[in-house]
């Protein structure tokens, strides 16, 4: 069987190729950051040094909004996507990179005013979508994370 690789072998090695040789995270389909799970400021940021091109602005816009406005969130990264939320209450609000877009989901947002634009399959889900050229609306989008942030949060 010299020069034969078995079927373990070779995707193991497709697996390693196709991790960057550079040291950064490995995107995922639509560029989502590969971060592994983490609890904290670090994996977060982690998370949005590695959202490609202007999604990276939006990310480090959008942690930051969110941290201004409501101090003290508890930060992570579950399922290669930032979660924020009230340490001991539960999440209220997740990012994820997309192709287009980065998709903001507010986890109760059947219970904010006005409605987030994005329905969900899920029963109380809202999202927001925000693309390259989008304006976002700062005033309106912290005060759905601050009515988000006083709900009771998802437990993931």
């Amino acid at each position: 069987m010299a020069g034969k690789t078995s079927k373990t072998e070779a995707k193991v090695t497709k697996k390693a190729a196709a991790k960057p040789a550079t040291g950064e995270p490995t995107l995922l389909s639509g560029g989502n950051p590969q971060i592994a799970k983490g609890y904290g400021d670090a994996p977060v940021q982690a998370y949005i040094a590695a959202m490609p091109g202007w999604k990276g602005d939006v990310g480090h816009r959008l942690d930051v909004l969110i941290t201004r406005t409501v101090p003290g969130v508890y930060k992570a990264v579950k399922w290669n996507s930032p979660l924020y939320g009230i340490e001991g209450q539960g999440w209220f609000l997740g990012v994820h990179c997309f192709t287009k877009y980065v998709k903001v989901a507010f986890f109760r947002g059947t219970s904010l005013h006005p409605l987030p634009p994005g329905q969900s399959k899920q029963k109380e889900v809202r999202y927001l979508d925000i693309r390259e050229n989008d304006q976002i609306d700062e005033a309106r989008l912290a005060a759905w994370v601050e009515q988000a942030s006083q709900l009771p949060g998802e437990r993931m």
